[in-house]
This record gives structure tokens, C-alpha cells and sequence, in this order.
């Protein structure tokens, strides 16, 4: 088979092969991917050693002048980090490579590759079920000792395109009550990465059947998951049709991502989705899930946009004091919302309206300048300090976006009049 480009092609590795023991194998990830003729970018890739693992990491970063941290020092196991590669060494768990293999999830996942050789070893078969494109559970047992890889079923079987093989399924069926024992760091890294595969959507619905989400999302119904294929459907359309649009889907609010999260706003709105028959538990599931304040922020954003909007779906327009407080009321999240209103069959010259109306920073009903402070009113009209003066400031900005008013003396002499005839 041609391992010319790939993840079993010495010479792409960002250091020399001499540098590994003779009995040092290739595994998980990045073999599976080099036999499925996957590639990337960025090399990530993960040895076994026999022995003396973290000193061979430690040499190998010295050398290089790489990045170097201890993972486990117990189990043995190093992370060398360069430019363009992460490469991790890990102890050989048994007397040999074999027994270390069974001891991993998939079979897919259990053929190493020993680069001095160049020979692939492969006691489950895993190669013939790339072929058949079926992901084979090892065994139960390794799946019960990490329950997460009862959810990684779905996610690897969405990421590579592949079906789920009948025991296995039945297995993580009877496994799934396992879960709930699980970090909710680890699953919601899981459910990020379904949410963020157009393939996910399905695999994300069977999970579901088989009884694996119930415990970190009880309130998702069928319907739910059913209109997620809906949501991708919408949003493919969207980037061929819409390409701004399709940007402001795929953006995010400005915070540190750790590797394997996956923020967006589609994200976001298929979240959104699965928590809109419940909204008012939606901050606390997503809590319960570990996800930032700001992820939280952003799907509640979406959930307050979706209770003023929904019932508006039947009008053939939305009046300016609606749009603006639909406006204040999702900010950043309007993208979000705008995909879940086409999903649902809302008017598409009613939510593109409402769109390009947000892509427009100088829109005074989508993004209204303040006019006047409440130091203004204050010092201005002689108003005491006190919630009269938010609620002024609020009705001003709304006079604004109707164009009642649009510059600071109008502003003024609108809020005297209003006071002065006791609106």
C-alpha cells in the first residue's frame, strides 16, 4: 500500500527515526488515518515504547529544541511538541505490542505500524474493517473501564463515515448507564465535536436511541435531534447561497479554545435546538455540561431570540419596536437564531431582512448609538438618579431606532416633552 504522503512515511515526521528504539510502534489515530488515506496539516502522532519512553521523549525535544512535558509519570508517558506536530511516547502496556493493542477501544484503533521495519502488526483484523468502513469494539471490557468511549463510537463513526457493527451497538446499549460516571469536561468535548460534523447530526440521533445522552441532556426529544439534520441542511444551503451569512455562522466571540472544542455559532444554534423544549433548564444543563460562561451565554442569546421571534413566524413583517428588541435581546447570537427561523420554515425575505440589517454596523435599530447618558438626564433635566432614568435611556434608544429621534438635542427634547405631557 503507498505510504508516500502519509502519517507512515518517516521522512514527514519532524525528527529522525534513528532516534527510536527498534521496537518502538506507531498507533491509534494517525495509523488508522494513513491507511484510510486521510490527511492533515498538522501531524499528530502517538508511539509505544517497550521502555525508558519519557527519557526517549526528553532526548528526542533536547535535540530538536522542541517542547517537552511529562503527561504521566506513573504510566510513562511524554509530549514533544513541534512546530507543525504534537508527538506523544506512552510505556507498552504487557509483555509486547500485541497485548498493549487489545487493550484499546476499537479495532480500527488497534494496528501499529514499527517504522524501522516498515510493517504494520494487526492481530484484530482492523485493517479489514476500514475496508468494510465498521467500527468493531475490542471488546466490552475495555469499553466499561472508559465509559467515554461509548460516546466516541459516535463521534469516530460521524467523523470517518462509518456504521456502528451490530454487537458493538447492542454493547453500548447495554454499557450506556455507565456515562453518567464520566467527567463533563470529556463528554461535552464528544458532544462538541458531534455538534460540529454535518455527519454528526445522525450519529448524534442514534446515541440517542441507543440510550447514551439521556443522562447529560433528559430533556432532548426525537423531534430535536430530528430537525439538527434540518439545521446542517440550511446551513449548507446558506454557504452556497449566502457566503456573509455563512461567515457569521461559522464565527465565534473572542475567547481561548482549547484543542478539540469546536465554537460557533452553528454550534451554538444546534444547541439551541436541543434545548428549546426546555429553555427555561437550558442554563442548567449547559452548566452541568462544564460549558463556559460565554457558550452558555451565546445558546441563552439564541433561546431569548427564538421566544420573541417564534411567534411572530406567520407576519409577512416584523415591526421596527419588534426587530429592535429581538436585536437587544440576541445580540452576537442573531446568526444563530437567523438558522434556526429557516430551519423552522420562517420567510426567508423576513430573516435575510434581519440579517443584513445585523451585518450592518451603522443599522440604528440593529446596533443603536446611545444618544444621551443618564448623566445627561440627570444633569440636563434635573432628573434624580433612579430606575426612571434606565427606563428613559431604554424608550430613547427605541424613539432612535424608529427615527423619532437622531440627534442628541432631539433626544433631550423628546424625553422634556414625554415628561412634560406625563408619558
Amino acid at each position: 500500500m503507498a505510504t508516500q504522503q502519509s502519517a507512515l512515511s518517516p521522512q514527514t515526521w519532524p525528527f529522525s527515526v534513528a532516534l527510536l528504539p527498534p521496537q518502538a510502534y506507531l498507533v491509534g489515530g494517525s495509523v488508522r488515518d494513513a491507511l484510510l488515506g486521510r490527511q492533515a496539516d498538522y501531524l499528530d502522532l502517538d508511539f509505544v515504547l517497550p521502555e525508558r519512553a519519557i527519557q526517549t521523549a526528553a532526548d528526542i525535544a533536547h535535540h530538536y529544541k522542541a517542547g517537552f512535558v511529562v503527561l504521566d509519570a506513573e504510566h510513562q508517558i511524554a509530549r514533544v511538541v513541534f512546530p507543525n506536530a504534537t508527538v506523544d511516547f506512552a510505556q507498552q502496556i504487557g509483555p509486547s505490542i500485541t497485548v498493549d493493542l487489545q487493550r484499546r477501544d476499537f479495532t480500527i484503533n488497534a494496528i501499529a505500524y514499527n517504522p524501522h521495519s516498515e510493517t504494520l502488526v494487526d492481530p484484530l483484523d482492523g485493517y479489514a474493517d476500514l475496508q468494510r468502513k465498521v467500527l468493531c469494539m475490542v471488546s466490552a471490557e475495555n469499553l466499561a473501564e472508559d465509559p467515554l468511549r461509548l460516546l466516541r463510537a459516535y463521534r469516530q463513526a460521524a467523523q470517518l463515515g462509518f456504521s456502528l457493527d451490530p454487537d458493538t451497538q447492542a454493547t453500548l446499549r447495554q454499557l450506556a448507564p455507565l456515562l453518567k460516571a464520566m467527567a463533563a469536561e470529556r463528554v461535552r468535548g464528544e458532544l462538541d465535536c458531534l455538534l460540529s460534523l454535518p455527519q454528526g447530526s445522525a450519529l448524534l440521533r442514534e446515541a440517542w436511541q441507543d440510550g447514551i445522552l439521556q443522562t447529560w441532556l433528559p430533556t432532548v426529544g426525537d423531534e430535536d435531534l430530528r430537525q439538527l439534520a434540518v439545521l446542517d441542511r440550511t446551513a449548507a444551503q446558506i454557504h452556497e447561497r449566502w457566503p456573509t451569512f455563512s461567515d457569521l455562522l461559522q464565527s465565534w466571540v473572542k475567547e481561548a479554545t482549547a484543542p478539540g472544542l469546536h465554537r460557533s455559532w452553528l454550534k451554538a444554534a444546534k444547541l439551541s435546538q436541543l434545548l428549546m423544549s426546555a429553555a427555561a433548564q437550558a442554563e442548567t444543563l449547559l452548566m452541568g455540561l462544564k460549558y463556559s460562561r460565554v457558550e452558555q451565554q451565546a445558546v441563552l442569546s439564541i433561546l431569548k431570540g427564538w421566544a420573541i421571534l417564534s411567534p411572530l413566524a406567520q407576519q409577512p413583517a416584523i415591526s421596527i419596536p419588534q426587530q429592535y428588541h429581538l436585536f437587544k435581546a440576541t445580540g452576537a447570537g442573531l446568526g444563530g437564531l437567523a438558522l434556526l427561523a429557516l430551519a423552522h420554515g420562517m420567510a426567508e425575505t423576513v430573516v435575510i431582512a434581519l440579517v443584513e440589517r445585523y451585518l450592518n454596523p451603522q443599522d440604528p435599530v440593529a446596533h443603536p448609538r446611545p444618544l444621551i447618558s443618564g448623566r445627561d438626564l440627570i444633569q440636563g433635566l434635573g432628573l434624580p438618579p433612579g430606575p426612571q432614568i434606565g427606563e428613559l435611556l431604554e424608550a430613547i434608544q427605541l424613539a432612535q431606532a424608529e427615527g423619532f429621534v437622531t440627534q442628541r438635542p432631539e433626544a433631550l427634547a423628546w424625553v422634556k416633552q414625554r415628561l412634560d405631557t406625563g408619558l
